[in-house]
Protein backbone atom coordinates (compact mmCIF):
# COMPACT_ATOMS: atom_id res chain seq x y z
CA UNK A 1 0.00 0.00 0.00
CA UNK A 2 1.38 3.17 -0.87
CA UNK A 3 -0.28 5.55 1.06
CA UNK A 4 -0.78 5.42 5.08
CA UNK A 5 -4.10 5.89 6.34
CA UNK A 6 -5.57 5.83 10.01
CA UNK A 7 -8.51 7.06 12.11
CA UNK A 8 -8.16 6.26 15.67
CA UNK A 9 -10.47 7.75 17.91
CA UNK A 10 -9.15 7.77 21.74
CA UNK A 11 -10.80 9.00 25.09
CA UNK A 12 -8.10 10.97 26.88
CA UNK A 13 -8.19 11.20 30.54
CA UNK A 14 -5.54 13.18 33.17
CA UNK A 15 -5.80 15.15 36.46
CA UNK A 16 -4.07 17.98 37.71
CA UNK A 17 -1.30 16.52 40.22
CA UNK A 18 -3.12 15.62 43.31
CA UNK A 19 -6.46 16.57 41.76
CA UNK A 20 -6.10 20.10 43.07
CA UNK A 21 -9.10 22.56 41.99
CA UNK A 22 -7.01 24.76 40.26
CA UNK A 23 -9.16 25.13 37.31
CA UNK A 24 -11.94 27.17 37.69
CA UNK A 25 -13.08 29.37 35.23
CA UNK A 26 -12.26 30.98 33.20
CA UNK A 27 -9.35 29.51 33.15
CA UNK A 28 -10.72 25.90 32.82
CA UNK A 29 -12.17 27.42 29.29
CA UNK A 30 -9.07 28.90 28.43
CA UNK A 31 -7.10 25.88 29.11
CA UNK A 32 -9.40 23.58 27.06
CA UNK A 33 -8.86 25.90 24.56
CA UNK A 34 -4.78 25.78 24.42
CA UNK A 35 -5.43 22.49 24.77
CA UNK A 36 -7.01 22.27 21.43
CA UNK A 37 -4.86 24.13 19.57
CA UNK A 38 -1.61 21.75 20.70
CA UNK A 39 -3.12 19.10 19.67
CA UNK A 40 -4.74 20.46 16.42
CA UNK A 41 -0.97 21.68 16.08
CA UNK A 42 -0.03 17.96 16.38
CA UNK A 43 -2.27 16.14 13.72
CA UNK A 44 -4.06 15.15 16.55
CA UNK A 45 -7.72 17.30 17.17
CA UNK A 46 -9.99 17.45 19.75
CA UNK A 47 -13.31 16.62 18.82
CA UNK A 48 -14.59 17.82 22.56
CA UNK A 49 -12.68 19.03 25.77
CA UNK A 50 -14.30 18.89 28.86
CA UNK A 51 -14.03 18.49 32.76
CA UNK A 52 -13.78 20.08 36.08
CA UNK A 53 -11.91 21.66 37.71
CA UNK A 54 -9.21 18.78 38.74
CA UNK A 55 -9.56 17.08 35.59
CA UNK A 56 -9.92 17.02 31.93
CA UNK A 57 -12.01 14.62 29.41
CA UNK A 58 -10.38 15.00 25.26
CA UNK A 59 -11.81 13.32 22.60
CA UNK A 60 -9.36 13.26 19.77
CA UNK A 61 -8.37 11.25 16.65
CA UNK A 62 -5.14 10.53 17.32
CA UNK A 63 -2.12 11.39 14.02
CA UNK A 64 -0.61 8.85 12.08
CA UNK A 65 2.66 10.14 12.83
CA UNK A 66 2.78 10.44 16.60
CA UNK A 67 2.04 8.13 19.34
CA UNK A 68 -0.24 8.80 22.06
CA UNK A 69 2.32 9.05 24.33
CA UNK A 70 4.18 11.24 22.44
CA UNK A 71 1.23 13.57 21.72
CA UNK A 72 0.02 13.69 25.80
CA UNK A 73 3.56 14.58 26.78
CA UNK A 74 3.49 17.49 24.01
CA UNK A 75 0.76 18.69 25.26
CA UNK A 76 0.75 18.48 29.17
CA UNK A 77 4.16 19.68 29.07
CA UNK A 78 2.94 23.06 26.89
CA UNK A 79 0.13 23.49 28.85
CA UNK A 80 1.84 23.47 32.06
CA UNK A 81 3.88 25.75 31.05
CA UNK A 82 1.24 27.99 30.09
CA UNK A 83 -0.81 27.57 32.88
CA UNK A 84 1.78 28.81 35.49
CA UNK A 85 1.53 31.99 33.56
CA UNK A 86 -2.13 32.70 34.52
CA UNK A 87 -1.44 33.83 37.64
CA UNK A 88 0.30 33.77 41.33
CA UNK A 89 -1.20 30.91 42.45
CA UNK A 90 -0.65 29.01 39.60
CA UNK A 91 2.85 29.20 40.16
CA UNK A 92 3.36 25.82 40.62
CA UNK A 93 0.36 24.14 38.71
CA UNK A 94 1.16 20.41 37.57
CA UNK A 95 -0.54 17.54 35.68
CA UNK A 96 -0.32 14.09 37.31
CA UNK A 97 2.03 12.17 35.88
CA UNK A 98 0.08 9.67 33.93
CA UNK A 99 -2.96 9.39 31.88
CA UNK A 100 -5.62 7.23 30.63
CA UNK A 101 -5.99 6.53 27.30
CA UNK A 102 -9.15 4.15 25.64
CA UNK A 103 -10.33 3.65 22.40
CA UNK A 104 -13.30 4.76 21.10
CA UNK A 105 -14.95 3.36 17.72
CA UNK A 106 -16.52 6.07 15.58
CA UNK A 107 -20.20 4.44 16.47
CA UNK A 108 -19.77 5.96 20.22
CA UNK A 109 -18.43 9.64 18.97
CA UNK A 110 -21.81 11.03 19.72
CA UNK A 111 -22.37 9.30 23.13
CA UNK A 112 -18.46 10.24 24.34
CA UNK A 113 -19.01 13.73 23.00
CA UNK A 114 -22.20 14.19 25.53
CA UNK A 115 -20.65 12.85 28.25
CA UNK A 116 -17.57 14.84 28.07
CA UNK A 117 -20.01 17.91 27.60
CA UNK A 118 -21.76 16.74 31.07
CA UNK A 119 -18.92 16.21 33.27
CA UNK A 120 -19.85 19.40 35.54
CA UNK A 121 -23.29 17.52 35.98
CA UNK A 122 -22.10 14.13 36.36
CA UNK A 123 -19.51 14.61 39.51
CA UNK A 124 -22.44 15.71 41.22
CA UNK A 125 -22.66 11.88 41.75
CA UNK A 126 -19.78 10.35 41.09
CA UNK A 127 -16.23 10.97 42.32
CA UNK A 128 -13.24 11.42 40.04
CA UNK A 129 -11.69 8.43 41.37
CA UNK A 130 -14.32 6.37 41.25
CA UNK A 131 -15.35 7.37 37.52
CA UNK A 132 -11.66 6.52 36.53
CA UNK A 133 -12.20 3.32 38.19
CA UNK A 134 -15.30 2.35 36.24
CA UNK A 135 -13.17 3.57 32.95
CA UNK A 136 -10.10 0.52 33.76
CA UNK A 137 -12.92 -1.83 34.81
CA UNK A 138 -15.00 -1.83 31.53
CA UNK A 139 -11.97 -1.65 29.68
CA UNK A 140 -10.52 -4.63 31.46
CA UNK A 141 -7.02 -2.59 32.35
CA UNK A 142 -5.43 -4.19 35.34
CA UNK A 143 -3.96 -1.60 37.63
CA UNK A 144 -2.45 -1.66 41.12
CA UNK A 145 -4.02 1.15 43.10
CA UNK A 146 -1.20 2.24 44.59
CA UNK A 147 0.69 3.75 41.30
CA UNK A 148 -2.65 5.43 39.66
CA UNK A 149 -2.91 7.96 41.97
CA UNK A 150 0.03 11.20 42.35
Amino acid sequence: MSQSLSIIFVHLVFSTKHREPLLLQPLRDQTHAYLATVLKNQGSPAIQIGGTSDHVHILLRLSKNHSLAAVVEKMKTSSSRWIKTQGDALGGFHWQNGYGGFSVSHRELDEVVRYIRQQEMHHRAISFQDEYRSFLASYGVEYDERYVWD
